[in-house]
């Protein structure tokens, strides 16, 4: 994959770091921008192979996006969850009936033998995106969060618990043997990358998954294209999401110099620039301390508006 000159490279979990993918698709031409997506939370339910993360940019991207409850699809229903509850089936994870669908297409084009790259972009055509989305392998990555009552497989830990748990840790099961995706290491390759983007997703479960594919964040961080990261926490708490929870669980300062110092510690020399919210302006010399260039914007993307304005504002850095 060459990719279109001037591209963008943004990694990125669930909602929050689709909220800026929106905003960077708004601004960039067709074909420019490409998402790569934590794939350690997909796992099988009811027998159906489901990408949280993926469908989530999936639905974002195409206007399709459920923005009452903040995850799953817009205009759902949910009829076959209310039928399986009356036969004592598993509903602790809800699936809608339009979700339900792209659930099913998957795993019957999964078990037809395309791999998750193929399917993932043709369900992206099929919806009218024009932007990329990449799995960010093939090989199967589980996370397990390390808690107090025990080890509990993510989505168990995130949906059926709520995120109670107190954490300890967490373990990537098939880190090792995952290999980044193909199209991306080829799209580096090439001169087309302009700008690598990281999300504000959570960096345990979401993106730190995606640097941990062995040999994965060397190559972004000797790319020559400029590394820039929005903060997740903003002003001592995570727009969305356990991060905050986890940092103060994990001893880490829940501020922005909190995930600053996450990334800088354990991936040295990957960023280029971290952008924090207006709010946290105070901490941009203490995280320029880590090494590392600090911005400060209006990082709360509650509009469409918001969105595109911060897009606007990393992209001009970038630039600048």
């Amino acid at each position: 994959m060459t990719g279109a000159p001037n591209s963008v490279l943004a990694l990125s979990g669930g909602v929050g770091g689709a909220k800026l993918a929106l905003g960077l698709a708004d601004l960039l031409p067709p074909g420019q921008l490409h998402v790569l997506a934590n794939t350690a939370d997909d796992f099988r339910h009811l027998g159906l192979y489901i990408c949280p993360d993926i469908d989530t940019l999936l639905y974002t991207l195409s206007g399709n996006a459920n923005e009452v409850l903040g995850w799953g699809r817009a205009g759902e229903t949910w009829n076959t969850m209310q039928a399986l509850q009356g036969l004592g089936g598993a509903t602790w994870f809800r699936l809608g009936d339009k979700d339900l669908a792209t659930h099913l297409w998957r795993t019957a084009a999964l078990e037809r033998g395309e791999d998750l790259a193929q399917v993932t972009d043709k369900l992206a055509r099929q919806l009218g995106i024009a932007s990329l989305i990449h799995p960010m392998c093939e090989e199967k990555v589980s996370t397990t969060v390390h808690c107090a009552q025990g080890d509990l497989p993510f989505q168990q830990y995130f949906v059926k618990e709520q995120c109670k748990p107190a954490v300890s840790g967490f373990h990537f099961e098939g880190i090792a043997r995952a290999r980044p995706s193909s199209n991306v290491v080829s799209l580096l390759q090439g001169t087309a990358v302009a700008a690598i983007v990281v999300c504000p997703s959570n960096p345990f479960v979401s993106i730190d998954p995606i640097l941990h594919i062995p040999g994965f964040w060397q190559v972004l961080r000797d790319h020559r294209a400029p590394v820039v990261l929005v903060s997740p926490i903003v002003a001592g708490a995570a727009i969305k999401g356990p991060a905050a929870k986890m940092m103060a669980e994990l001893g880490l300062p829940v501020t922005a110099f909190g995930v600053a110092q996450h990334y800088c510690e354990r991936y040295p020399g990957l960023l280029d620039y971290f952008v924090i919210d207006e709010s946290d302006a105070t901490l941009a010399r203490e995280i320029a301390g880590l090494g590392v260039q600090v911005r400060v914007a209006s990082t709360v993307m509650k509009s469409r508006d918001d969105k595109r304005r911060l897009a606007r504002f990393t992209l001009d850095l970038v630039a600048a």
